[in-house]
């Protein structure tokens, strides 16, 4: 073989080499090499889930650490949800996520940049929301430390009368639920499930809706006017969609909420759009349009952005427009589950099944895919080196490449022709 052929098949081994470790080194297979899905959030089982009310959120990935790049985490987590799921009923975009304590301001800034918007819980810093009854959020900040009400969903651990003084106390009840740990399931407690789904009068409800509701009292425009026939006045309303309100807070899903309504004590015959009259949603928990009228006579109206609806009351009128309840359907307190470390979704949630009035905050990563061989990257590039050595050394042997030895009767010639050049030189 000629130099220059030993060249060429030179730079053609070390190519083969360069593009077997590629393969191996390169960031995106090192990365999902690190993690598997949940594959249950492409499945009939996340829409029944949607259904329910649930939300699905940001736990965390396993190839990225909170603490060392909060943007990124946030950036690869959204990707891993959108890709797969929806968010929730009202909206596509996550806005939920957990975050560790000992995070920044800034951090929390970067991954708000992001679209997550509710980051729990009890994250340490000076704004908060929902730590006690009072504790209001005032800023779109203070739901960066979100904080934990009510205890835990987990049997032994969390109590019937923990979660009911929260509820009785008012404000968001903010509890915590982790399904598993490792190989083992953990049970919830069934008295707490059958108090909240029976008996707690409360708005039952997940982060991502809470924080949605709550930026409308920012901004919002109301239309409506009226008009009476047969002895019944006849109230058109409307809370409108604005590009004004839609740029204060982009991210926010439209979910519907509730307005007070004064109708001077007067019985509502009928709610109804252009299609259909509106559900009643007396008794009714988790978040959906419809309307009650207690004994006072106020209308409690709950309605999406850009729904027109027309409220047919008895006798003549000069109704009010009262205010925007700080709950759903006027409710004085809220609970969220919080379901932190989802990796597998069926187990997670199918014990919850029969329980239509739970709702959850799946807070979802993959699971790591590192756990069960975390040797396959390096035996990667031992059968990737083996290879070419391989290769190399049969090439030697066969007198080719950069390395072949010379035959010994290639040898004898030469030295043959070196010796009778010499002799007629003399």
């Amino acid at each position: 073989m000629s130099q220059a052929q030993s060249s060429r098949f030179s730079g053609f081994v070390v190519l083969v080499l360069i593009c077997l470790l590629s393969s191996v080194f390169s960031p995106v297979a090192v990365a999902e090499s690190r993690w598997e899905e949940d594959g249950w959030l492409r499945t009939a089982l996340a829409q029944e889930r949607l259904d329910n009310g649930d939300e699905f959120g940001c736990y965390g990935m396993p190839n990225l650490e909170w603490a060392a790049d909060p943007g990124a985490v946030a950036l690869e987590c959204r990707n891993y949800i959108t890709q797969r799921v929806s968010s929730s009923q009202w909206g596509d975009n996550p806005l939920s996520t957990f975050t560790p304590s000992g995070l920044t301001m800034s951090q929390h800034t970067n991954i708000a940049s992001q679209g997550f918007m509710v980051h729990g819980d009890e994250n340490d810093l000076s704004s908060t929301a929902w730590h006690s009854p009072d504790d209001e959020p005032v800023d779109d900040w203070d739901w960066y430390n979100l904080g934990r009400r009510g205890g835990s969903l987990e049997q032994l651990i969390g109590s019937k009368e923990q979660v009911q003084s929260a509820v009785e106390e008012g404000g968001l009840v903010n509890m915590y639920w982790v399904g598993r740990v490792n190989d083992a399931s953990i049970r919830h407690d069934r008295d707490i499930a059958t108090y909240l789904a029976e008996e707690a009068q409360a708005w039952m409800t997940t982060w991502g809706e809470a924080w949605s509701y709550w930026t409308v009292r920012d901004c919002y425009q109301i239309e409506h006017n009226s008009s009476e026939i047969q002895n019944q006045t006849i109230i058109e309303f409307e809370l409108l969609v604005t590009e004004q309100c839609t740029a204060v807070s982009p991210a926010a899903w439209n979910v519907p909420t509730t307005w007070l309504l004064d109708l001077e004590g007067q019985a509502v015959v009928d709610v109804r759009d252009s299609n259909s009259s509106l559900q009643s949603l007396d008794g009714v928990k988790k978040t959906s349009e419809g309307y009650t009228q207690n004994g006072s006579g106020y209308l409690h109206l709950s309605l999406l952005k850009g729904h027109n609806v027309t409220i047919v009351v008895n006798g003549s009128i000069d109704y009010d427009i009262m205010a925007m309840s700080q709950f759903w359907n006027n409710y004085s307190a809220a609970v969220t589950i919080a379901a932190h470390d989802t990796t597998d979704l069926f187990k997670w949630s199918k014990r919850f099944s029969d329980d239509s009035n739970l709702v959850f905050t799946w807070l979802v990563q993959p699971r790591d895919g590192l756990g069960e061989a975390p040797w396959l990257p390096y035996l990667a590039v031992v059968v990737a080196v083996t290879t070419v050595t391989g290769m190399l050394y049969i090439l030697r042997r066969e007198g080719l490449g950069p390395f072949a030895v010379k035959s010994d009767k290639h040898s004898h010639g030469q030295e043959k022709q070196f010796s009778e050049s010499n002799f007629e030189a003399e």
